[in-house]
């Protein structure tokens, strides 16, 4: 339950990449909660299933400023749930103009604030190209006339979330699984309900606008822990191999043939694995106080197919 609804309903809200599994999480949570809600999307068939929940849908590709200002004319509150992985070309050059054009397009339009869900990933530490640009869109959003709340993220526990089918399609259809170093690294995942109720709560809390705030769950694991409890929580034994040579790169190309992921989503997420993806500022905790899902629980919910996790 989201505390503090009040106000949400009052505002009018639109949703940029509410074709997506979060954005459309998203969407159908806040016409559950009585929210006037606009979807933007690229393709007017993604769009249909949110239609016809009630919510108003536009097509608009975020790289369209005049497309954009129509989209968000009389909204109060945007948010930005749009990233180019997986098209052909420069993903980070698109992401790059769509957040700008999207900035700019919000405060034409008089749009009051933008909540932009981004990345965990820290520039010292050395960021994938994918991460990379997940903090340059986060920078652009900031930087622009609308005030933006900025939340990082790192995997969102939830059946349609692209990192979290990797790791469920591994665990199925490898029975042993080689261990690159890469799978120590550290991740703080998130449940999918606990980010939704996050990106919602924004709306409420006032406290969050202006604010870069991580977002994630009780539990610090390694990718290699994460396989392993999926792998106990559906009842199959799993044995991990270490290998001392198997770089983000090549691993993608065997994940993309044994999983549903296409390559060309798997490389970039898998190249940002070499990050570690932890949150050091829990300061959202205290705005938004919740009983945080661990991770072992979010997957039972998952497997057991509970709402649409």
């Amino acid at each position: 339950m989201v505390r503090g609804t009040s106000l949400t309903a009052q505002q009018r809200v639109a949703i940029a990449g509410a074709s997506g599994y979060v954005g459309g999480r998203l969407s159908r949570q806040l016409l559950a909660l009585g929210v006037p809600v606009r979807v933007l999307g690229r393709r007017p068939s993604a769009l249909q299933e949110l239609s016809g929940l009630g919510a108003d849908a536009v097509v608009a590709d975020v790289a369209d400023g005049a497309a954009v200002r129509r989209g968000l004319a009389g909204i109060d509150v945007a948010y930005y749930l749009v990233h180019a992985m997986g098209g052909r070309g420069d993903f980070a050059a698109r992401d790059r103009q769509g957040a700008q054009t999207f900035s700019q397009a919000a405060a034409e339009a008089g749009v009051q604030r933008i909540i932009y869900l981004g990345g965990l990933g820290e520039p010292q530490r050395g960021l994938s190209e994918h991460l990379a640009s997940r903090l340059e869109v986060a920078n652009i959003l900031e930087a622009g006339a609308v005030p933006a709340t900025v939340l990082r993220s790192a995997v969102i526990v939830g059946a349609g979330s692209a990192s979290f089918r990797m790791i469920r399609d591994l665990v199925h259809h490898l029975p042993v699984m080689v261990a690159p170093s890469w799978l120590r690294t550290r991740c703080q995942p998130i449940a999918i309900d606990d980010a939704l109720a996050y990106l919602v709560g924004c709306l409420d809390e006032p406290r969050t606008t202006g604010q870069r705030l991580d977002i994630g769950g009780p539990d610090i694991l390694s990718y290699q822990d994460m396989l392993l409890i999926y792998a106990r929580a559906a009842g199959l034994s799993r044995l991990i191999m270490p290998v001392p040579v198997l770089t983000p790169r090549l691993s993608s190309y065997w994940i993309g043939l044994v999983t549903n992921v296409p390559v060309s989503v798997a490389r970039p997420l898998i190249e940002g694995v070499r990050s570690p993806a932890v949150c050091v500022d829990l300061r959202i905790r205290t705005i938004l106080p919740r009983k945080l899902q661990r991770y072992a629980a979010a997957v039972r919910a998952i497997l057991r197919g509970e709402g649409n996790a």
